[in-house]
């Protein structure tokens, strides 16, 4: 009766049924996976979504990329030194996940491949799989420096392969693209006829990068879309504005654009307020992105000194985003460790295996949660190990 496009199997895993047990008894738990800015204890100005009120979204004017207001904001607001964004690049949409729907449809046929990077966020092979296409992974190694195992990608890179994509900062190594990898990629994508989807959701939320991080934010010479949103750069997941950015050879973006506008069109996906508010929501928003800045190394720097009298504990150094690695001894195992932090310590923290580790046993963490209940819960972590 139901299409293959969802998973044959929904029943929730050991893991989650552990934590909505505790939840239905009370037990207060310490949140050590905590990503949703709104819920930490973060100050947002009082009046910030006032602007979704703005009398111009009374005003239905449908434009398949969005206002022009709007892409000028995010345009100017993504800008570097090195790289300006002009705003008829810049395609809005409902957010990231929407981005990558859009962009399977629009690089894809049914049955053709992406290739997705290992470790990385477990949410990628649902979303290939809603627009029946494959996911084909490839890995990131971990040498003090993580970068692309270019030998697992050449063999994931199938005749059916449409696209490689980026993540960068990445969840949860925090990892960023190396420069000569870049470079690589730019090649291999020009051989094999790929296109670049760079995931840059991250990027305001430097930790520690190294010299050669690089970005594909404006990659001109093969056919890239670099992708972001108000979830992360404003912390506000609620309101729901993406964007993508669409770079490379002119004749290339061109096609792509009047095939994107036939896409966007159809959904007209994102709301009219939302469009009026994105120049003074991006402006306003400078704060938290403060904030968020200010607590994920807090948060980190906490870390690392509670992990410095636990020397079988390995905190993989992240260079930006919100997540962070915790290379651990492998001894009873990932899983059975979540579950006795949870029914012995009440503490709720991510197994590797989530998001594809391997080598090793690993926890995943957020850098998010208030300070106090996150030195409280690394405390409880780094006891039980």
């Amino acid at each position: 009766m139901f299409s293959s496009r969802l998973p044959p199997r929904l029943q929730a895993n050991a893991f989650t049924q552990v934590v909505a047990a505790l939840r239905r008894q009370n037990v207060v738990l310490t949140d050590l996976t905590v990503s949703n800015p709104t819920r930490v204890g973060l100050s947002y100005l009082p009046d910030l979504l006032s602007h979704l009120a703005d009398a111009q979204g009374l005003l239905y004017d449908p434009a398949p990329f969005g206002l022009v207001s709007a892409r000028e904001a995010v345009a100017c607001a993504i800008s570097t030194a090195t790289v300006r964004v002009q705003p008829d690049q810049v395609v809005l949409t409902a957010s990231t996940s929407e981005a990558y729907g859009l962009l399977f449809k629009l690089l894809c046929d049914p049955g053709d491949a992406v290739l997705v990077p290992q470790p990385s966020y477990p949410l990628f092979e649902l979303l290939t799989q809603l627009d029946a296409v494959e996911s084909a992974p490839y890995r990131l190694e971990d040498h003090g420096v993580w970068s692309i195992d270019r030998e697992s990608l050449q063999v994931a890179c199938g005749p059916r392969a449409k696209a490689v994509l980026v993540v960068s900062p990445n969840n949860p190594t925090g990892s960023m693209l190396r420069q000569d990898d870049r470079e690589w990629l730019v090649a291999f994508a020009l051989e094999r006829g790929l296109a670049l989807i760079s995931d840059e959701v991250f990027a305001d939320y430097p930790i520690a990068p190294r010299p050669d991080a690089a970005s594909l934010l404006g990659e001109s010479r093969v056919l890239t879309f670099t992708l972001g949103g108000l979830s992360k750069s404003a912390g506000l997941p609620q309101v729901k504005l993406g964007w993508m950015v669409v770079s490379g050879p002119t004749e290339h973006v061109t096609d792509a654009m009047v095939r994107l506008d036939v896409m966007c069109d159809t959904y007209l996906s994102v709301s009219t307020p939302v469009q009026v508010a994105a120049p003074r929501l991006i402006a306003d928003s400078a704060p938290v992105r403060q904030a968020i800045r200010d607590r994920l190394h807090q948060n980190y720097r906490a870390l690392i000194d509670a992990a410095a009298d636990h020397p079988s504990v390995r905190v993989v150094p992240p260079e930006g985003g919100w997540s962070v690695l915790l290379r651990i001894p492998d001894t009873i195992g990932e899983e059975a460790l979540v579950l006795r932090l949870l029914n012995d310590a009440h503490t709720i923290v991510h197994p590797g295996y989530f998001f594809d580790c391997a080598s090793g046993s690993h926890l995943v963490l957020s850098l998010l949660p208030e300070p106090e209940p996150f030195a409280s819960g690394i405390r409880k972590v780094l006891e039980h190990l």
